[in-house]
């Protein structure tokens, strides 16, 4: 994927809507731990919608508990098909697979193509995408569903799925049982900045030490001949403590910093 420094507009529960005028880079979180989740039923009395997906069904989680983001998708093919992912694996333009910032490996997410409403479910296995104002990367295959590959990029809507583990008596019928899926918790760093120049990451790295104990400085290479330097700070257990970082730096005039699950 091309890396550039760029924000992060974020959301679970309340969905928080932003186009390449707003900046909205608070991730708001559910925070819970419990059993599978039941179901429950639409306004219209029905089970939700499930998609299937190798033999296995998945449902959108209830938006009290689970994952909604609305804003940019964009997709990235040939030049990285063979390559490895954040996720160790290897990427396959042709599959239905996408890059995210913060949802875990291995999460499959329903994505909509707000222009057109088509839409693609996707597995999240690699992250980014790096570029200001882009919440997904989808691969090839996935974009060209939504009609995504013509105009390259298109506002879409985000909804993480849950899969079925059973289900559970109810009356006469049964109801889904799904994975209860907590986004909040997990490893995260914050992007300040991505550089092809090697000293300024360095400078930068030195000006932000004086602020913080944990300051990296990772090499990416997104294709043969080009190398980028990100500079990354802070290393958070949960989205909340993450926000407050992006918070900090943004007091000290670092307004394009994101957060990053690792």
């Amino acid at each position: 994927m091309l890396i550039m420094k760029r924000f992060i507009p974020f959301l679970l529960i309340t969905v928080s809507i932003f186009g390449c005028t707003v900046n909205k880079k608070q991730i708001q979180v559910s925070s819970y731990r419990r059993p599978p989740l039941v179901l429950p039923e639409t306004r219209e009395g029905q089970p939700p919608n499930s998609y299937s997906v190798n033999g296995v069904s998945y449902y959108p989680l209830p938006s009290g508990e689970g994952f909604v983001q609305e804003g940019i998708a964009s997709w990235y093919g040939k030049e990285f098909h063979g390559r490895r992912a954040a996720s160790g694996e290897i990427f396959d333009t042709y599959d239905k697979t996408a890059a995210h910032k913060t949802l875990p490996f291995g999460t499959y997410v329903k994505v909509v193509n707000l222009s057109n409403l088509r839409e693609v479910i996707v597995r999240i296995n690699d992250r980014g995408p790096f570029v200001k104002g882009r919440i997904i990367d989808l691969s090839h295959s996935a974009a060209r569903e939504i009609e995504l590959v013509g105009p390259g990029v298109a506002r879409v809507r985000v909804v993480a799925l849950s899969k079925e583990v059973g289900k559970i008596r109810s009356g006469n019928s049964y109801k889904p049982l799904v994975e209860a899926e907590d986004f909040n918790k997990g490893k995260f760093t914050i992007q300040v900045g991505a550089f092809e120049d090697e000293d300024n990451a360095g400078r930068l790295a030195e000006r932000l030490r004086v602020i913080f104990d944990h300051v990296t400085v990772t090499t990416y290479v997104p294709y043969e001949g080009k190398t980028v330097y990100r500079v990354r700070v802070s290393l958070s257990k949960d989205l909340i403590e993450a926000n407050n970082i992006v918070k900090k730096l943004e007091n000290f005039g670092f307004s394009e910093a994101f957060i990053v699950s690792l």
